[in-house]
């Protein structure tokens, strides 16, 4: 079976290889000596001031995040189940919350987020996904913390980078928490997740707050290689060797060819009358909108063997997204573009020409 979700994504053969080693101990110089070695690999691949390393999913940095860099209003975005996480996080702390909600194919308005700033006093944090994977959504992160930086420079902006760290060069100028996530790009199996913190951020955490997600406490102990709790000692070491994999070519190779290939998908599909959902695509994924989404999912399935994601709530049964996160063979993603165009040949939808594999080796070569 091909696994083509957008998370969790396969894990190459050399990351199980590593993982597959005696178990260490947390608190040794032997695992002090991986954890320091990935540490001084993330700020390479993310370019913060600070890097956390913490034993949960995504949604557990998401609640550190908040917990630490919200303490009155949280202004969050949301443009798809994700994003609508961000405020239940601040609901259930008891925090402000103030929520932008738009149809999940459409990115957040920066005059809109800067409004809504100008009318409530007691907002000091923004949450936004950089890619919000529920409909395979590119907010322009970038222009909007720059906009909120240059009003309210004070103002946390925190954003959920899960589906879009190791995908492309995030520029995080006016960034205070990037979120990443182990089952996405990183390729690894789901439990480890990552904030990168810019030096205002950790000033604003002072002595953090929480408990285990006390970000003051893990920035402590993680700059002298250990955990203020139990390590995921068997991601962490998972996670040193697939950075050391990506870092073999480089990672503006790895982004240049994550964008070649996501250009190649979508101009493939579209040549075979197929929909693009979001009005500004994700690097992360392809999403299509399609009538047909969950027959052509359940067929591509069971007759080609390549697993593809679906959409959710509304859009439940109404798309399909393939995953265009990690260390992708062309090869692969010409399969599965090319298994669509027969699953719709078998819908009596379009007859077969292969144009689908034509147009992707095409623009993957080309570009």
């Amino acid at each position: 079976m091909l696994l083509f979700t957008p998370g969790p994504t396969p894990v190459p053969e050399s990351v199980r290889v590593a993982m597959a080693t005696p178990t260490l101990h947390h608190r040794t110089p032997e695992f002090e000596a991986i954890f320091k070695s990935a540490r001084e690999r993330l700020f390479a691949l993310m370019g913060c001031d600070e890097i956390v390393m913490l034993a949960s999913t995504g949604t557990g940095a998401m609640e550190a995040a908040v917990t630490n860099l919200c303490h009155k209003t949280l202004l969050s975005i949301n443009a798809g189940k994700f994003g609508e996480r961000f405020g239940k996080i601040a609901k259930a702390h008891n925090l402000g919350s103030i929520e932008l909600k738009y149809e999940w194919d459409t990115p957040a308005s920066v005059d809109e987020i800067l409004k809504a700033i100008d009318k409530d006093s007691s907002i000091d944090a923004v949450a936004i996904q950089i890619s919000e994977s529920a409909g395979g959504l590119r907010h322009d992160v970038e222009t909007i913390s720059a906009a909120i930086k240059s009003s309210y420079p004070d103002i946390m902006v925190i954003a959920d980078g899960i589906t879009a760290v190791g995908v492309e060069k995030i520029d995080i100028t006016h960034i205070d928490a990037l979120i990443a996530g182990s089952q996405k790009a990183l390729m690894l199996p789901p439990g480890l997740s990552i904030i990168g913190l810019s030096n205002k951020a950790i000033e604003k955490i002072g002595t953090g707050r929480g408990y285990y997600f006390n970000l003051a406490s893990e920035i402590k102990q993680q700059q002298k290689n250990t955990t203020a709790y139990t390590a995921a000692t068997t991601l962490i070491i998972g996670l040193d060797a697939v950075l050391k994999q990506m870092q073999v070519d480089g990672f503006e190779k790895l982004y240049s060819r994550t964008k070649r290939r996501s250009d190649a998908l979508k101009a493939s599909l579209e040549a075979i009358g197929l929909h693009i959902y979001p009005k500004s695509p994700a690097l992360s994924m392809c999403t299509v909108d399609d009538t047909d989404a969950s027959q052509i999912r359940a067929m591509l399935k069971e007759s080609f063997k390549v697993n593809v994601a679906g959409g959710q709530e509304h859009l439940k049964g109404k798309i399909f997204r393939i995953n265009n996160m990690g260390l992708i063979e062309s090869n692969e993603a010409t399969y599965v573009v090319n298994a669509i165009e027969l699953v719709l040949d078998r819908l009596g939808r379009r007859a077969y020409d292969s144009t689908a594999s034509k147009i992707f080796s095409s623009v993957y070569e080309e570009l």
